[in-house]
């Protein structure tokens, strides 16, 4: 039972990069940042060298606020 807490924990931390979000999504990068300038993307970690994360517990949230106003 721990080990499956502690693995699922680490999941919820896990940071995606923009191209493994786009391929979970199936989107393409475009969609991705056409949906960000919109702000309807996901809530993105911007580190310092510019490039883009998401945390898979923003994603999940955002997955499930897309999933009620559906």
């Amino acid at each position: 039972m721990r080990r499956s807490l502690i693995s699922t924990t680490r999941r919820s931390e896990e940071k995606l990069t923009v191209d493994e979000l786009c391929e979970e999504l199936r989107i393409s990068r475009s969609t991705f940042y056409d949906w960000r300038q919109k702000g309807r993307a996901p809530r993105c970690v911007k580190l310092p060298n510019g490039s883009l994360r998401v945390r898979r517990s923003d994603l999940e949230n955002w997955l499930t606020d897309c999933e009620a106003a559906a």
